[in-house]
């Protein structure tokens, strides 16, 4: 039987300020946990989402996590009014740069961030992270940078999900922009040569996401605006799984639709590197499985138990402005066709992904996808898939492997240029007030 962890209580009293008022007992409306409620289960069978709903341990898990934040992180977020959020930011850039010792007078909630973040994992193995992130180096130059606006489009597909980008002032086609290249950047950083150890770009990357997702949590939870009986916690655990772990979730039901049951030294590698990943962005170890079936089964479970529910102000507004927004990397998206390559398939994305397959969907959302979107889309992936097996075979060559991968790295530190510099900031004085409860889809 899953007993929730010590921390989820714990909250009220490591972070007052942000979870003082709030009754963890409770289960939020956007749990879909009855076989009855409309979850966002899109396209799958039912008899999936009724196995998962038997599986009363997972449930569990996933509801605790719907109601847990960060308190490492919460902790140091809470001293914005004694310190101010920038300076938070700059000592925690200081720390991961040079270590606490080069921060003036570092406060203990800084200490224990960066302890919690250096400790070492009893599973951890670098070498395969790094060989992890040599592998997916393939995929962050050739591919995501014509896909990452559809597959951000994911964050905005749930009233209750989206609203706290809303709330932090996302809807603007600058703002939104922004997003989906500090998303770019994020990733792509933790991709390159030992990005992840201690003092590399990637856990200092880490290390600002996981302060500005807390950030977003104080702000609004003092804003008393925010319904913990309906939303849960603002960006709860349940919500930042999927971003961290939808490459090892591909990767397992792969694997298990191939009829195995193990992950094999490749996968393995790219497992660990998403698993370390989540680590440092402060995903507990409850949510960082390593058993493909299980891996699937969370990430299905968390999709059965959330509340299908669309607004048109929210989730509309979120996805209008990120289609509209001017996201190409003109480091690599130069010219006017690059950039309707990126744009045509960012839209056939949000309709395989996201509308099961319904143009109609789509256009109902305000995105309009013309038949030069679906041809240049379709053609867009084709060449995408074909350069990524054309370099994944050639990184298999003895003697090309090593010219190929310099290759590659030199490619993404152009694409992180094209990115710009990623703040990973939270100013609450951009936010938006709270919009009224959405109402579950009928």
């Amino acid at each position: 039987m899953y007993t929730p962890p010590e921390q989820l209580t714990q909250q009220k009293i490591d972070v007052p300020s942000i979870y003082g008022q709030v009754d963890f007992s409770i289960t939020p409306e956007r749990y879909a946990g009855a076989p009855e409620d409309e979850a966002e289960f899109v396209g799958l069978n039912p008899d999936i989402r009724a196995r998962l709903l038997e599986n009363e341990d997972r449930m569990a898990k996933i509801r605790t996590y719907t109601m847990m934040g960060d308190s490492t992180a919460d902790a140091y977020a809470a001293l914005i009014p004694q310190y101010g959020f920038r300076t938070l930011v700059s000592m925690l850039e200081t720390a991961c740069d040079a270590g606490l010792a080069a921060v003036d007078n570092p406060p203990p909630e800084l200490r224990r961030l960066i302890a919690a973040m250096e400790r070492t994992p009893d599973w951890l193995d670098m070498a395969l992270v790094e060989d992890g992130a040599r592998r997916e180096r393939n995929e962050f130059a050739n591919f995501v940078p014509y896909a990452i606006r559809g597959t951000f489009l994911a964050t905005f597909m749930n009233a209750y999900a989206a609203l706290p980008m809303a709330m932090t002032g996302t809807l603007s086609n600058a703002s939104s922009a922004g997003r989906v290249k500090e998303t770019a950047n994020f990733f792509t950083t933790t991709v390159m040569p030992g990005a992840l150890e201690r003092h590399g770009a990637g856990f200092k990357a880490a290390a600002k996401v996981r302060l500005m997702h807390s950030m977003v949590r104080f702000n609004i939870m003092r804003t008393q605006r925010w319904d913990v009986r309906v939303y849960g916690t603002p960006i709860p655990q349940v919500d930042q799984m999927p971003a961290g772990m939808v490459g090892m979730f591909f990767v397992s039901a792969k694997l298990l639709k191939q009829g195995r049951t193990a992950f094999n030294r490749e996968e393995r590698a790219k497992v660990e590197l998403a698993r370390y990943r989540c680590f440092l962005l402060g995903l507990p170890a409850d949510l960082l499985a390593d058993d493909p079936q299980e891996i699937v089964d969370l990430m299905l479970t968390r999709q059965a138990t959330l509340r299908k529910a669309w607004d048109n102000q929210t989730c509309g507004e979120l996805v209008r402005s990120t289609v509209s927004a001017v996201v190409a990397n003109e480091h690599l998206l130069g010219g006017p066709l690059r950039r309707r390559m990126e744009l045509s398939l960012s839209k056939l994305l949000l309709v395989k992904n996201h509308c099961g397959g319904d143009y109609s969907i789509a256009r109902d959302m305000g995105v309009e996808i013309s038949t030069g979107d679906k041809i240049i889309g379709s053609l867009t992936a084709m060449v995408m898939f074909g350069r990524l097996y054309a370099y994944r075979l050639a990184m298999r060559i003895p003697g090309v492997s090593g010219l190929v991968d310099r290759h590659l790295i030199r490619k993404l530190t152009r694409l992180l240029k094209g990115y710009g510099r990623a703040k990973f900031e939270s100013d609450s004085e951009d936010y938006k007030p709270a919009t009224k409860a959405p109402a579950a889809s009928a």
